[in-house]
């Protein structure tokens, strides 16, 4: 009774408003129930990210919309439902990939969000930054490719194509996994890194004897931040396959080590109440470790070797720079025969005399 009230047009343009009013409900109402949940402190998803999943969610509905008879009939395309019908797949398809990547990055964001990198003691912060950071280009990664393949199969003649490919792809298949095989490397590695975690993000390395800091672990390359800002790019297989140095693999507190070549008659005990005066005196020393040692011996002169503690590797080279200036400057002034000199002994046979000229 309505068809016959309506008419034709008249019933496309009514489903097709009431359709409209329906998903504009439905919308609203989604958007209604996700403000709710972000300003719910219990709940995982916060305020600010529903604006990312809200254009994706338009799109599902749009695609829904799209794939309606009577949009077509009221638009007179009635013999366009195939284009229309691709057109609807495509759209929910490109929508709901991009809310699964939205939804991942939220909530990589919300659980990174929790541990502070900048930190003095970051070591967990840097481990779950890490894992997340290369996780989520790996899991973004796949699920691009196998969107792209769904968009791809729903059309018939590719999908046709693709299995005939498929059938015939013995010798094919082995050619191109030799020729991918350093790339599929490069991806095991990055899940490798991930899991074990050989670096993490901000860890200071020594690589290619090169001193810096892991600036970004990509999926197939990591970022090095040299100490001078120039960055070195390494394939995250290196990590994998070639040792290198980590000094904040556990922790980041480090110690450094100053180095003083000197005379015989130095006073050692001397030295060592200088030492604990000097690192008394600076905030860059972290009050552990304090050690003053005779480490080798030479007929010229003997090596002392200072070690102390700092709360991290940066700190730690300024507070090496700052002992070793001062340790110097003190023997200068106080004890200027106890630098290291060059000393020549002349033997006269005749008078039986012996002269030292240092």
């Amino acid at each position: 009774m309505l068809n016959e009230f309506l008419g034709e047009s008249n019933r496309s343009l009514f489903y097709l408003a009431a359709t409209l009013i329906v998903l504009t409900v439905v919308y609203f109402i989604v958007l209604v129930l996700l403000r709710r949940l972000g300003n719910n402190p219990k709940f995982l998803f916060p305020i600010k990210a529903v604006k990312r999943v809200s254009a994706p969610i338009f799109l599902i509905l749009l695609s829904i919309l799209i794939r309606m008879q009577s949009l077509r009939d009221l638009l007179g395309l009635e013999a366009y439902e195939y284009w229309f019908r691709k057109t609807s797949t495509l759209v929910f398809i490109f929508a709901f990939t991009l809310l699964i990547l939205n939804i991942i990055k939220i909530v990589k964001h919300q659980i990174t969000g929790k541990y502070d990198i900048d930190a003095a003691d970051n070591l967990q912060a840097r481990k779950v930054t890490t894992q997340f950071n290369i996780l989520e280009r790996i899991i973004i990664f796949i699920i691009i490719v196998l969107a792209i393949g769904i968009a791809l199969m729903s059309f018939e003649g590719i999908r046709e194509i693709g299995v005939s490919i498929f059938a015939s792809a013995g010798v094919a298949g082995i050619i191109i996994g030799l020729s991918a095989q350093k790339m599929i490397g490069t991806i095991l590695a990055g899940i490798q890194i991930a899991l074990a975690q050989p670096i993490k993000i901000d860890d200071v390395v020594i690589v290619e004897g090169e001193w810096g800091r892991i600036e970004k672990i990509m999926l197939t390359y990591v970022v090095v931040n040299i100490w001078d800002k120039r960055r070195l790019i390494v394939p995250t297989t290196y990590f994998i396959e070639k040792p290198f140095q980590n000094w904040t693999k556990t922790s980041s507190d480090i110690l450094g080590t100053v180095f003083l070549y000197t005379d015989y008659n130095v006073p050692f005990d001397t030295l060592r109440e200088e030492l604990t005066r000097i690192l008394n005196s600076t905030d860059l020393w972290d009050r552990k470790v304090n050690v003053l040692q005779v480490t080798d011996s030479k007929p010229q002169h003997i090596e002392i070797r200072a070690l102390m503690s700092a709360k991290d590797s940066p700190t730690a080279w300024d507070l090496r720079v700052f002992v070793r200036e001062k340790l110097i400057l003190f023997l200068q002034q106080n004890h200027p025969e106890s630098l290291a000199r060059t000393r020549l002994y002349v033997e006269n046979i005749g008078v039986k005399e012996h002269t030292a000229i240092e």
